[in-house]
């Protein structure tokens, strides 16, 4: 496995001139030599699926709520520690029961029309109160209810109960002390509370908004404000002129007039889009682009002013394949543990991504990122085909005898996912003697409604840490969350996997007073989760990261957490 790192490389290459500042043409400097205008170009191959904060379960959504949007806290771009965002300040009490957030004074919502004169109005703490309660709502479209407060705040279960679709009642455990105060009492110590409150489920809404546009609402008091309707497939983000923040120098922020975000399908087009001066960045760069970049380009980088920058660095994420252990075949371990000894991830790695990832996925569903939990203390599994072979000859399929046809679903946009499906279809086909099919679904909304329904054997899945702890990616595998009818959704335990004494230990992990003792539980539960196999982890990623050298503060960090306020555009 590589080390950890963060490699810098400037580069400089000569292509057609363009103006990347974007924007207004005329300047103004801020302290520090920072400069206010232009318009930041960035791409997303997946569209956004749902910015209601109850919806928001992929990536790219997240992406444009957390500038769209405010938590109580919020997580630091450079190092990933929490830090005041809403909440000037909290107290927690010597139980760590009782959170006491003291709101900031004069922070207002992004003007709309749903509010009088069309000027939004001062944030309060009733309209906290507010937006956690309609996280406690049970609707269809509510999916962060169980990964949020659910056994978590008092009162919060029983209020959900009694929901029935539209807030009914009040949370015991949230309670208004005055206008700008506002107490959160839990069930118990919860070591991952503030990490809760940093996610963009958990975002402050207005119920003004709400109540004029729905599970569309889009209007937060965040640094940049939603553009309906743009008259493009591009998604734009314009300045929030009431933005109350600043930064370190007390520069009034955000420093861009608008974010441009593309939706450019493939990484050539992205690639050709960056050359022509469409893109300021091209996000997961593969290796053998990096590659062909720098090689056919070094005579023009050596010895020059930067013109581009490249990153480097391991992140905080995984890429597996996921059971559905609901329906046979993959309700038997045995035949789940045969398929994940079948697959040599070493080979997937070298041959169809080129080294594009941290390594291989051997151990557990956790990536080796987080600081203080050491996954290779895990026992996962390695290429190991006799035993693989074994193990489904002990199933009832010697040498893939009377094997039923499976599928993998996975969606369009996934990194390399045809090409590793191939691979892996081929290696399963030598190895077993069993065949896979698989479907590529249009998109990744489609993907997880039909990973939610159970409706194939296999998916193809993918989880950057909601937060920097192992408890962000088992929950995933939490039976608590699972429904006992299977036509049902699940959500996020879309495996369907239960085992009790899994669920005693991630619940020990949650309340333990310490990191330690919390990490402890955690990788003892990560364990039984390998040993009942209802994931094949396939490698831990990494990502390159190309920059126009114009684009400051940017910040690179493992679980891709951005914040467009901070950056500025400056030749």
């Amino acid at each position: 496995m590589k080390k950890s790192l963060c490699i810098f490389l400037s580069i400089v290459l000569v292509y057609s001139s363009c103006n990347m500042g974007g924007g207004n043409s005329e300047k103004k400097i801020a302290k520090g030599g920072k400069v206010y205008g232009g318009a930041l170009r960035v791409n997303e191959r997946e569209s956004y699926q749902s910015l209601l904060p109850s919806s928001i379960v992929d990536v790219i959504s997240t992406h444009i709520a957390n500038q769209i949007y405010e938590g109580l806290v919020k997580f630091n771009a450079k190092d990933l520690s929490i830090m005041p965002s809403l909440a000037e300040k909290w107290e927690i009490d010597a139980a760590g029961t009782s959170y006491v957030f003291h709101l900031k004074k004069g922070v207002k919502f992004q003007d709309n029309e749903c509010f009088s004169g069309n000027k939004g109005r001062e944030l309060i703490a009733s309209d906290v109160k507010f937006s956690f309660e309609l996280l406690c709502v049970d609707t269809k479209s509510n999916f962060n209810f169980a990964s949020t407060f659910k056994d978590c705040i008092v009162g919060a279960n029983k209020f959900f109960q009694a929901s029935k679709g539209k807030p009914n009642g009040e949370i015991e455990g949230i309670s208004i002390i005055d206008d700008h105060t506002i107490k959160i009492t839990l069930t118990a110590p919860n070591s991952s509370f503030l990490y809760t409150l940093a996610s963009p489920s958990t975002s402050i809404i207005a119920k003004e908004s709400f109540e004029k546009y729905g599970e569309d609402t889009k209007v937060g008091t965040g640094a940049f404000v939603f553009v309906v309707n743009s008259g493009s497939d591009n998604t734009i983000l314009v300045r929030n002129d009431n933005y109350h923040n600043t930064d370190s120098l007390g520069n009034q922020l955000p420093f861009l007039d608008s974010i441009i975000i593309s939706n450019f399908k493939t990484k050539k087009e992205e690639i050709e889009n960056f050359k022509n001066g469409a893109l300021h960045a091209i996000i997961e760069l593969p290796s053998e682009s990096v590659k062909d970049l720098i090689e056919k380009e070094i005579e023009d980088f050596q010895n020059k002013k930067p013109k581009f920058i490249l990153e480097r660095l391991p992140e905080m994420s995984s890429q597996y394949y996921l059971f559905n252990t609901s329906k046979a075949p993959f309700n038997n371990v045995k035949v789940r543990k045969a398929f994940s000894y079948a697959i040599n991830k070493n080979k997937i790695i070298d041959d169809v991504l080129k080294g594009s990832a941290y390594g291989p996925g051997i151990n557990g569903i956790s990536p080796p990122t987080i600081r203080g939990y050491d996954i290779s203390k895990i026992t996962g599994y390695d290429f190991n085909p006799e035993e693989a072979k074994k193990l489904l000859a002990e199933a009832g399929y010697p040498n893939g005898k009377g094997f039923p046809e499976v599928r993998v679903i996975l969606n369009s946009g996934s990194v390399k996912g045809a090409d590793v499906v191939l691979e892996i279809q081929e290696q399963l086909q030598k190895v077993l003697n069993v065949k896979i099919d698989f479907e590529i679904v249009e998109s990744l909304k489609q993907k997880l409604e039909n990973e939610k329904l159970g409706l194939s054997e296999i998916y193809r899945a993918s989880w950057i840490a909601d937060f920097p702890s192992p408890e962000s990616f088992l929950e995933l595998f939490y039976g608590a969350n699972v429904p006992d009818d299977n036509s049902l959704p699940s959500w996020p335990n879309t495996s369907r996997y239960k085992n009790p004494e899994f669920d005693k230990l991630f619940d020990a992990g949650k309340s333990a007073a310490n990191k330690d003792e919390s990490f402890a539980n955690y990788m003892k539960a990560e364990q039984l989760l390998m040993e009942d196999a209802p994931i094949i982890p396939l490698w831990y990623g990494e990502n390159y990261r190309l920059l126009k050298s114009n684009v400051h503060s940017f910040f690179s960090n493992p679980m891709r957490i951005r914040d467009y306020s901070l950056v500025y555009l400056k030749d």
